[in-house]
């Protein structure tokens, strides 16, 4: 039987982690604050709904349970993003392993594994060791350019035009009847390039405080 004391302490450090996994690993790459409240909100919910079940079998097949209920339901007004299914996945498993490791006083184990979803997180959103790309499909009016020989006049055509920092492309179907042809093409995320770029910058500023 989890105690009052317990329970408030549970809810701080859930509540702790949610909030930097929310905050400084989530929201500085997506920028956005669709999903803050309903990650946080849920978590909360989730913890408290957990804590009052005091089985471990019955608390993991309810969370397990609430997880596939809102699956299902989506909010079907809007469709939630594959990255922040994935989010809202943890963010409801972390309170059900929380509240049954709380209840049975494995306080090692709750620092450890929380430690290690934050870390795991940080390490996937800063791509340390994993290289991600971007991609889209273009339809493309130049056939001329889809020749394997005229690879490189392609990719040099597309940046023009896109802007984007094009690193492959491949060609898809052709439509000799409309002179057009699916083009595939791979770049890298603008926004975390003119990120890491800023961050640059303002390292290079602050050398530059610190030398004069």
């Amino acid at each position: 039987m989890i105690t009052p004391i317990n329970l408030l302490v549970g809810f701080v450090i859930n509540l702790l982690v949610a909030i930097l996994i929310v905050r400084f690993i989530y929201y500085p790459v997506k920028q956005s604050k669709n999903f803050v409240f309903t990650f946080i909100a849920f978590n909360t919910a989730v913890y408290f709904v957990m804590s009052v079940l005091t089985s471990a079998e019955l608390s993991i097949g309810v969370g397990f349970g609430l997880f596939g209920l809102f699956s299902l339901l989506r909010y079907r007004t809007d469709t939630m993003p594959a990255r922040e299914m994935t989010y809202l996945f943890i963010i409801i498993a972390l309170p059900v392993m929380n509240s049954i490791l709380i209840t049975n006083g494995a306080w090692v184990s709750l620092l450890l594994a929380n430690t290690a979803v934050i870390v795991t997180l940080f390490v996937l959103e800063h791509e340390w060791g994993f290289h991600y790309e971007l991609s889209q499909r273009v339809t493309y009016e130049r056939l001329e350019l889809i020749k394997p020989e005229n690879y490189d006049l392609l990719l040099d055509d597309l940046r023009e035009r896109t802007g984007l920092a094009i690193k492959r492309c491949e060609v898809g179907n052709i439509n000799f009847l409309r002179d057009t042809a699916d083009v595939k093409i791979y770049y890298d995320d603008p926004q975390k390039a003119n990120n890491a770029f800023v961050w640059l910058e303002a390292e290079l500023a602050e050398v530059g405080d610190k030398t004069i």
